[in-house]
């Protein structure tokens, strides 16, 4: 069964590059939209980020699924009125150039909207639109290092950096959602609004707990790799054949299940240094410690069975081939210039079945079509 297209019949623009603005344009075209990606003649330079998926860019296929490319170059007068009429049709114009580029274009959101007082516009940055980081270029990175992240990422020996582009991501979601609102919004009083959304304000919410933390105790919460800083046990742990496994004990009754079950020792959580939770995380290098010699003790498989009988969450430390395998994973292709690529679905599944993705378009490939029909 193929799934809905609620947003089928709207018009996005997007002149958006990277990662953030392609992710949110990128969800309203599988829910339908129809998204026209504007790009530089010299194309989005995601396209150029790697070679890796059949020589194409891995970012620019995961982003860019179900969009149409239109290159333009808005200092030549005729592109220029071209994307004028195109906003002109628009429900929903994205942009996540550099601050205030399009201002200085003639594309300023509040201008548009006076104009065109139905259209929703989506301003992306990278620490908004006022104050003095303003005008600062901000790349995925750099708005981990400034927002805090990094510090609380990674080892004791120093900082690391999230995996993923955790705050484009983010900013991506967060306008995603927005949009969705502005629309509901519109339905109601048919008027548009405009939608400034930055990395650095989304990551600043996800912080809020490691904030919160910092303002109540005067301390950062402290960098331990694969554990948590507030709760033990809760990491990872090496099996007999050199597997990492990773446990989480939310509470008492789950830690007491454990001891019993995992560890043979249903006396353990009497014992000075291992009873409630804020005493192991003050003694959680003897914690760990203790826990570890069972571990060591028992291959990947007996971990497993003995983690299901003392009904404790856990988890295997897999690395990308072992996403690949993983039996949790699920997959569709989408088509490309170079062939048909496997990329995750989306992670809300609905009831009326799987959207096909539409394809990811080469650089330009639909110009004459649009500057025809935009004509």
């Amino acid at each position: 069964m193929s799934g809905s297209r609620p947003l089928e019949g709207l018009l996005v623009v997007a002149m958006d590059q990277a990662v953030a603005a392609p992710y949110c344009a990128s969800r309203l075209a599988d829910a339908g939209a129809r998204v026209i990606k504007v790009e530089r003649p010299e194309g989005d330079f995601a396209r150029g980020y790697d070679k890796v998926a059949n020589g194409l860019s891995s970012y620019f296929v995961w982003l860019n699924r179900g969009k149409e490319s239109i290159c333009l170059d808005i200092k030549n007068p005729e592109d220029k009125a071209l994307l004028e009429r195109l906003i002109a049709k628009a429900d929903v114009f994205i942009q996540n150039l550099a601050p205030g580029a399009m201002k200085r274009a003639g594309f300023g959101s509040a201008e548009l909207r006076a104009k065109h007082p139905r259209l929703i516009t989506v301003d992306i940055s990278g620490y908004g639109e006022e104050g003095e980081y303003a005008s600062m270029k901000a790349y995925d990175l750099l708005v981990q290092a400034e927002s805090g992240l990094a510090y609380i990422t990674g080892r004791a020996e120093g900082p690391g950096r999230v995996g993923v582009s955790a705050c484009d991501i983010g900013c991506g979601m967060h306008a995603y959602a927005a949009v969705l609102e502005a629309l509901l919004s519109r339905s109601i009083t048919g008027q548009g609004k405009g939608i400034a959304v930055s990395l650095f304000d989304g990551m600043a919410d996800w912080m809020t707990v490691p904030l919160l933390q910092y303002e109540g105790t005067g301390k950062n919460p402290p960098r331990i790799g694969l554990a948590h800083p507030s709760i033990c046990p809760y990491g990872a742990f090496q099996t007999k054949d050199g597997h990492d496994v990773l446990i989480a004990i939310q509470n008492e009754r789950e830690w007491a299940s454990f001891c019993a079950q995992f560890l043979d020792e249903p006396e353990l959580p009497q014992k000075p240094g291992f009873t409630v939770n804020n005493d192991r995380v003050a003694h959680r290098p003897t914690v760990d410690a203790h826990i570890q010699a069972m571990f060591s003790t028992l291959t990947r498989d007996d971990c497993a069975a003995k983690l299901r009988r003392a009904n404790t969450a856990y988890g295997f430390v897999n690395d990308c081939g072992g996403l690949q395998q993983h039996p949790a994973l699920k997959r569709m292709p989408v088509q490309t210039e170079a062939g048909p690529i496997e990329v995750a679905l989306p992670a809300a599944r609905l009831s009326d079945g799987v959207r096909p993705f539409g394809a990811v378009p080469s650089l330009g490939q639909h110009s004459a079509a649009i500057r025809a029909e935009f004509a």
